[in-house]
């Protein structure tokens, strides 16, 4: 018996022979996909079906995968759009000792929301970020995200773990008291929410491990002993629970330097990876970590990561959206272009990063970063049925003809009309089937604005006379 059988579709699988198959159909029984063929072939199978689609006009494509983003930023991405510095200090101060459990419950609708409409069915997020500010001191924070990701119906790896030094850090609790939290609570919350909450298959939540990342200049601040203790530590937990690593903020010289600890090997995941040395290319080769490339990020505007070269190296490079930021989302389509033009802009070429590798660091690639390739990131008989229709019925994206191309040069998050989840329907005709949109905006907008007036931050909503006629926003004066 097939629940769904969509037909008619153009069938974009990222499989093993990378088919793209026209007039195709798909069968879902339960969670797994059961067949895909042409629409000729599998015909007969309307006859018991539940439920038929008819996605004639539709690119069916697998569940787009975001491997970096951070849990909070939805809900201050509108501060201070000119200033990093400010944004950074209104994000560790609004996330430690101005924000309740109501406003991660919040900010995760807000942002699961804008994920599922955007074709993203899975993603790895950060509790927290900005300066290394975790909201790991109790884990009601992150037992309100997974609540929320599994009431949406999507699938999210949420990354918990122990801030910078030094410790103990000032923390406003989920009762409203002002407390110091030490790296051993960080450590015991997090090791909490991974016995509970690992479960990607079943209850759509995983968690996993987290650090800083210890650049030269924080090494001269922060005693080596301390970061090998530390190291130790996050290592030994992620051992114990079988349990993914990830870090932000990689560069130049940082992965080399890591390997040292002791943290790296083929369950880590390194974001950004900026201007990497010989060493670190190496030690990323040696340990099999994988590499998270975020090319909408600030971070890819200070320094590059070398993705066609890691990429011709055998290193396995995914895809993230870095968001939410002030000048960021978590449209995936939109990082897919960007990735293909920052690097072709890099050699001056046009034909790096084609469009079915930006495609498969966004589903396969992404899927085998977080050890879940043989069940998600393409659509093949037996993995699940993560499903995405993409509307090619728009003036944008006709002539009705090469739709990899199309979709990874001109489709937008507005072009996804349809999400299945695990064989379940969660966005159809763009219309949240899990999600109330009005509850969760108006929720989104009272929870920010509390948590911002809380920390005396209003100030850092208004729009600066700086972001009109200046050729550059800086210092708070006009460039010349």
């Amino acid at each position: 018996m097939t629940d769904i059988l969509i037909r008619h579709a153009t069938l974009v699988t990222v499989d093993p022979d990378r088919r793209v198959i026209e007039d195709g159909t798909l069968a879902i029984t339960a969670d797994r996909i059961t067949a895909l063929g042409t629409d000729a072939e599998l015909a007969a199978l309307a006859d018991t079906a539940t439920e038929i689609i008819d996605a004639r006009g539709m690119a069916a494509i697998p569940g787009l995968i975001d491997c970096h983003s951070h849990a909070g930023h939805g809900l201050v991405r509108s501060l201070a759009p000119c200033d990093i510095d400010a944004w950074f200090g209104a994000c560790e101060a609004i996330y430690s000792r101005h924000s309740d459990v109501s406003f991660w419950q919040a900010e995760a609708r807000l942002t699961q929301l804008e994920r599922l409409m955007s074709g993203v069915t899975t993603c790895l997020t950060l509790l927290g970020g900005g300066a290394d500010i975790y909201r790991t001191d109790d884990p009601a924070f992150g037992d309100a995200h997974c609540d929320v990701t599994r009431e949406s119906g999507l699938r999210t790896m949420l990354a918990v773990g122990p801030g910078r030094p030094p410790f103990p850090r000032a923390y406003r609790g989920p009762e409203g008291n002002d407390t110091t939290i030490s790296f051993a609570r960080q450590m015991e919350v997090s090791e909490d929410l991974m016995v509970r909450r690992n479960g990607m298959l079943t209850a759509r939540t995983g968690i996993c491990a987290i650090m800083p990342v210890y650049a030269r200049p924080e090494r001269e601040s922060v005693p080596e002993p301390e970061i090998r203790k530390m190291s130790e530590a996050v290592a030994d937990l992620c051992l114990r629970n079988s349990a993914l690593f990830t870090q932000d903020g990689h560069r130049d010289g940082t992965i080399a330097y890591t390997e040292g600890l002791g943290v790296l090997g083929p369950h880590a995941l390194l974001s950004h990876s900026v201007d990497l040395t010989e060493a670190d290319i190496t030690a990323l080769k040696r340990t099999g970590a994988h590499i998270v490339h975020n090319p909408s990020a600030i971070m890819s505007i200070l320094g590059r990561c070398p993705v066609p070269e890691l990429i011709g190296e055998g290193v396995n490079v995914a895809l993230g959206s870095d968001a939410a930021a002030p000048d960021r989302g978590y449209d995936m389509f939109r990082h897919m272009a960007q990735c293909m033009h920052y690097h072709r802009r890099h050699f001056a070429d046009p034909s790096w990063m084609p469009p079915g590798k930006v495609l498969e660091m966004a589903t396969i690639d992404a899927a085998r970063a977080l050890g879940m390739d043989q069940e998600i990131g393409s659509l093949e008989i037996g993995k699940k049925a993560d499903v995405v229709f993409v509307d090619l019925r728009k003036p944008h994206l006709y002539p009705p003809s090469m739709p990899l191309h199309k979709l990874t040069h001109f489709a937008t998050a507005a072009d996804v009309d349809t999400v299945i989840v695990d064989g379940q329907l969660v966005l159809r005709g763009r219309v949240s089937q899990t999600l109330d949109p009005a509850t969760v905006l108006d929720e989104a907008a009272e929870a920010s604005d509390r948590a911002i007036q809380d920390a005396g931050l209003a100030h850092l909503l208004a729009e600066p006379q700086l972001l009109w006629r200046a050729n550059r926003a800086i210092g708070g004066k006009e460039a010349q």
